[in-house]
């Protein structure tokens, strides 16, 4: 593959000088969404994954979808979902797109892709799907992070950030895993990223955010190294 292009190229526009985009995961509340949505966050993550202390049902995902203004991506996750269920949410709840979090197949992505859906396709440090795999898959964009924890993610866990700058040198990059706002921004500096990915760190209680912390995050993301020529993820 040629290092100058990327998966989902069309779809996703450089932005000069600018912080990485920020996604706000595993919201469960429609009031805490839409705060996070005032601050000015560019996606939020709604988990399908059952065994999540996160996880929303149909219902209430499509009620936090409703409740957002039209910047802002609703980004559906699933693990090892088949794409026909995937489908069937993206268009029953209104999301934007879906992020991939198991160890889905090329295959589903691509499926997905030609259903007209922007994937993102997580990959780990220390398991299968691993950063080395990305040529295998056409995926809109890629979330790095590492893998250790008891759920796919949002297990706070830590990791050697600087491992995902190879990934995010020739790919759109979401940068994951233990990221708070005391050091985002020295991941960000390390791993290169088009955006930040958090969840647990923004957090009171599993699935609950705590807004000051969003706050707190999102401020040190604009303090951050920038990535140069940011690749716009979330639409």
């Amino acid at each position: 593959m040629n290092p100058l292009r990327y998966p989902g190229e069309q779809s996703a526009a450089y932005t000069p000088e600018r912080p990485p985009q920020v996604k706000v995961c595993g919201l469960t509340r429609i009031d805490e969404a839409t705060a996070c949505a005032e601050l000015g966050v560019d996606a939020v993550g709604l988990v399908f994954y059952r065994p999540s202390p996160r996880f929303v049902t149909d219902e209430r995902a499509r009620e936090i979808c409703l409740s957002l203004p039209e910047r802002v991506c609703t980004v559906g996750v699933f693990v090892n979902e088949p794409p026909g269920g995937i489908l069937d949410r993206v268009h029953r709840c209104g999301l934007k797109a879906v992020q991939l979090h198991g160890q889905e197949p090329p295959g589903v992505v691509d499926e997905l892709l030609r259903a007209g859906v922007t994937v993102i396709k997580a990959l780990f440090q220390n398991t299968a799907p691993a950063f080395a795999s990305a040529d295998e898959y056409g995926a809109s964009a890629f979330l790095a992070e590492c893998a250790g924890g008891p759920l796919p993610g949002g297990n706070a866990i830590e990791w050697d950030w600087g491992a995902a700058a190879r990934l995010s040198g020739s790919y759109p990059v979401v940068l994951a895993g233990g990221l708070n706002s005391s050091n985002v921004s020295k991941a960000i500096g390390r791993a290169r990223p088009d955006a930040v990915d958090v969840s647990s760190g923004v957090e009171s209680m599993p699935g609950r955010k705590d807004i000051d912390k969003v706050k707190q995050f999102l401020e040190a993301v604009s303090r951050g190294s920038a990535s140069g020529r940011n690749r716009r993820i979330f639409r």
